[in-house]
């Protein structure tokens, strides 16, 4: 058999959809309808896409036989921050989920998410940060109690916060800062493991196009919980 032609044009925007779509672990929702809908989209005969009881999205397509089943499996789900406490100052103490360096997202853009879904921009930034008033800042230990969310809002204590409709419990996305290079590269946080779905996609749409099904019956986990 010839090699498929992969169309990675195509596999890229998806990616790049994916990568801008907020799924840290726990909230998933988003994500994972952006999948099934590109999913069913692709109108392969033989596939059927539903979700499971937790969430996760699992897709059977017939194959040419089925002696010996198939499996194939990704998640969507990446790291994150949940508002662990709402300080004095208004600003916010958050909590990782996923375990990442404090140092690889300090002064990052992030987007905070309350449980009516508005939306509000911040900052991940240390606690008095500047290095001509805190001496220490540049060796102090990057902490969940030294981290901190600075809220592009005007707030000035834990009231203020709490009117936005921020609460403890509400989710922090992380900026994915998704860049596709000239030179074909895709720069982003959160490619674990969403280029994996991508590559699923891509081979999906390879086989719809070169008119072919996949040799044995496959079933494609894409989880919502690594």
């Amino acid at each position: 058999m010839s090699d498929l032609n992969i169309n990675v044009e195509a596999m890229t925007e998806f990616l790049v959809g994916l990568l801008n779509t907020p799924s840290p672990t726990g909230y998933y929702v988003e994500a994972i309808h952006y999948v099934h809908n590109a999913f069913e989209d692709l109108q392969l005969p033989g596939l059927t896409v539903s979700t499971t009881t937790k969430g996760a999205l699992i897709a059977y397509w017939q194959g040419t036989s089925s002696d010996a089943p198939r499996g194939l499996t990704a998640h969507t789900d990446t790291l994150g921050l949940m508002v662990k406490e709402i300080k004095g100052s208004g600003r916010l103490k958050t909590t990782q989920l996923g375990g990442f360096m404090w140092q690889a997202v300090e002064f990052e853009g992030c987007t905070i998410r309350t449980h009516d879904d508005r939306r509000y921009r911040g900052t991940i930034l240390p606690s008095n940060p500047s290095v001509h008033v805190n001496k220490n800042i540049r060796t102090a230990e990057r902490s969940d109690d030294l981290m901190e969310v600075r809220i592009d809002a005007k707030v000035k204590s834990a009231a203020d916060t709490r009117e936005l409709g921020i609460e403890v419990g509400d989710f922090v996305f992380l900026d994915p800062r998704v860049e596709v290079t000239d030179t074909g590269f895709v720069r982003s946080r959160h490619l674990d493991d969403k280029a994996s779905v991508a590559t699923i996609y891509g081979a999906m749409m390879a086989l719809r196009d070169a008119g072919l099904r996949p040799a044995q019956d496959t079933a494609i986990l894409i989880a919502n919980y690594e």
